[in-house]
């Protein structure tokens, strides 16, 4: 059964309209300028192919051009549309330097030099395929089990399009049987596949990064921008049990700042959100880029570095100092800026509770201590049955609750 190519093409633009009409209308719903550079490329290309199926030897030479040129913009914002969406801006020049290329080379071939023409419009084509490839690819984080669409779809495009300048010996556009043949049809096909296969991928992507929002979201400090109880949490049960496999020791620190509840009743609600930025700020700076930190309630924070205890004593008294020193000054007021640290270590492969637990009795005994200092407890056992059973039987009573003011 033969395929006839005008109809092929026509479906193929009516598909891409109204894939592009839904991009366009789902980025005004979500607000995304990529969703809307996509749709609005989607719209374009489909209007350029539209007008030069049905009417190509009727729009004369100059029109002729212009909407092959239009095909070539929409080409180059579907790579902007990639870049908008990882944050980058557009590239304005690169978005026309194609149609500019292809007027250019087509003023200067000669008008009997159909095949060239088509080898470097489909050159073109693959160069901003390659683009695209290159931008949805560039999100290094993700796996390659669920990225790879993202790649493959422009790549595989690019590669039908250079077909023709593969065998562009064989091509022969001025042949009348050449809209009739094989090659002809399979560009056809190729462009219907592209279409739905490209709009599959952006949906791919939004959806991921929609899901990847909320999750970093439900497991973010909004004020501070560090992890809040639940990130902290899950985040260190995955740092413990890679140190466990290595067998290396880790260490648990919990900060209270001292006297919070005093600067929130003399300098008010803001001036104390800007107390916990500062410190926030000041635990990030001190900590390692492997170091995990986080909010975990009030004026409280944690943090958990893969180190022996030692080690973990000088990082708390480097953060307690670098804090000090801060100088605060709030309405010409200077403004005590210290904290208590109470530091936590253990064995490869120690329970997280075990840790905190430990370190919140370590912070009572800073507190209790005359504050703004860092108190370190005993080396943990393994499990946090162990270690409850060992300090009831040292303190005869129920752990005391952490002194917060």
């Amino acid at each position: 059964m033969s395929l006839d190519s005008i109809t092929l093409y026509l479906v193929a633009t009516m598909i891409a309209a109204l894939l592009g009409a839904m991009l366009v209308f789902f980025g005004k719903q979500e607000n995304s300028p990529a969703l809307k550079w996509w749709g609005c490329a989607y719209l374009l290309g489909a209007t350029s192919v539209a007008v030069w199926t049905a009417a190509g030897d009727k729009l004369g030479p100059h029109l002729y051009l212009a909407m092959n040129a239009v095909g070539f913009v929409a080409c180059g914002m579907v790579w902007n549309a990639a870049r908008v969406f990882h944050g980058r801006k557009p590239n304005w020049p690169g978005l026309v330097i194609g149609a500019l290329a292809w007027a250019a080379a087509v003023t200067m071939l000669d008008p009997a030099a159909s095949t060239l023409r088509m080898m470097i419009g489909a050159g073109i084509v693959s160069v901003y395929a390659a683009l695209t490839a290159s931008e949805l690819w560039v999100e290094r984080r993700k796996s390659l089990q669920r990225r790879w669409p993202a790649f493959v779809v422009p790549v595989m495009h690019g590669c039908v399009l250079m077909l023709p300048i593969l065998i562009g010996s064989f091509l022969k556009p001025n042949d009348p049987s050449f809209a009739t043949s094989i090659w002809v049809t399979v560009f056809a096909v190729e462009l219907v596949l592209y279409a739905v296969g490209t709009v599959f991928v952006i949906f791919m992507l939004v959806s991921e990064r929609t899901v990847t929002a909320h999750r970093t979201a439900a497991s973010t400090d909004p004020l501070t921008g560090m992890l809040n109880r639940r990130g902290f949490s899950e985040a260190c049960s995955r740092v413990i049990d890679r140190e466990a496999k290595a067998g290396r020791p880790v260490t648990v620190m919990i900060f209270d700042i001292d006297h919070f509840k005093s600067i929130n009743d003399r300098f008010g609600h803001p001036a104390g959100d800007e107390m916990l930025k500062l410190f926030s700020t000041v635990v990030v700076t001190n900590l390692r880029i492997s170091d995990l930190s986080g909010r975990i309630g009030g004026e409280e924070f944690a943090a958990l570095l893969p180190c022996s205890l030692e080690e973990g004593v000088l990082v708390a008294e480097r953060v307690r100092e670098a804090f000090e020193m801060s100088g605060v000054v709030v309405d010409e007021a200077p403004v005590d800026t210290t904290v208590s640290i109470g530091v936590a270590g253990g064995p490869a492969g120690t329970e997280l509770e075990v840790l905190l637990a430990s370190a919140d009795t370590a912070l009572y005994q800073a507190k209790r201590g005359g504050r703004n200092r860092v108190e370190a407890a005993e080396e943990l056992p393994l499990s946090l049955e162990n270690w409850r059973r060992q300090s009831a039987a040292k303190i005869g009573a129920p752990r005391p609750q952490t002194v917060t003011a």
